[in-house]
């Protein structure tokens, strides 16, 4: 065979296995979101779950927080194992709620559950939209951080569920930016826990939730630029004062919304 035949040959493949090599941005800790790049039109699977790759090749995952083994990556036939890292966690206080809020009677089960249910719901739509790979901004401007993803939560000296969002303290009507381009799949004006609460599709799985809300200003349907004012900071719900909590979801995997938004921590900024 004519040496200059091999040698295209040889390049040829060197190219092929390159374009298998998935690249990732983010970092594998727990509770991290990823963004993983291939080969468009490859075959990709989280664990035993397969994902959605974009026209481009992007797709997107979650890391849950309390994961203690590693993350195993399909791509075509090839396997990339990716190790997670621990965290560890903050306990944190609050007194002061009404006691139907941190245990609520028994009548109010039943709303709680269907409320839950349609959280659920607009968490798990499953649309090619592909604003994930867009950065994300701060929703609040020169707001003060007082809960961190992943605390361990004692309400009025109760032990309860973790938090799994990030909270901005600021002035009631303070203006609530979206986080990035999206199509509004909840818009509710009193949830039991979350009050005015919205949660917006990025696609691929990835959600956004923005609750305590005081006035909204978007509806279901909507399509919203990254930037656009959605609603005002209030504190209804399940809140001691005016603050936005935000969260982030893969389908119904919980992710510290700091994994996108990178906040550099200024402890200045920190409420202990």
């Amino acid at each position: 065979m004519d040496s200059k035949i091999i040698l295209y040959l040889f390049f040829g493949l060197l190219v092929s296995l390159k374009s298998f090599a998935a690249e990732f941005q983010g970092k594998f800790i727990q509770g991290h979101f990823i963004i993983g790049k291939t080969n468009p039109g490859t075959k990709i699977l989280i664990d035993k779950r397969e994902v959605k790759v974009s026209k481009e090749g992007y797709f997107a995952f979650g890391i849950d927080k309390d994961r203690k083994f590693d993350v195993v990556i399909t791509e075509g036939k090839k396997k990339i194992i990716k190790k997670v890292q621990k965290r560890k966690y903050k306990i944190q206080r609050i007194d002061g709620l009404p006691k139907k809020k941190v245990t609520p009677p028994e009548e109010f089960y039943e709303r709680i559950k269907k409320e839950n249910q349609l959280i659920a719901k607009a968490r798990a739509v499953d649309s090619d939209l592909s604003f994930f790979k867009d950065k994300f901004i701060v929703p609040v401007d020169n707001a003060i951080i007082t809960g961190v993803y992943g605390s361990q939560r004692i309400l009025n000296g109760i032990p309860k569920w973790p938090h799994y969002g990030l909270d901005f303290a600021q002035k009631k009507g303070t203006p609530i930016k979206a986080m990035n381009n999206g199509i509004v799949t909840l818009a509710e004006e009193d949830l039991f826990y979350t009050g005015a609460t919205l949660i917006f599709d990025h696609g691929h799985g990835i959600s956004t939730l923005y609750m305590h809300l005081d006035e909204l200003f978007v509806n279901i349907g909507d399509h919203v630029k990254k930037g656009d004012v959605i609603g005002t900071v209030g504190s209804s719900g399940r809140a001691t004062g005016p603050h936005l909590d935000i969260r982030l979801n893969w389908y119904g995997t919980r992710l510290d919304p700091n994994s996108v938004l990178n906040i550099k921590w200024d402890l200045n900024l920190i409420k202990k």
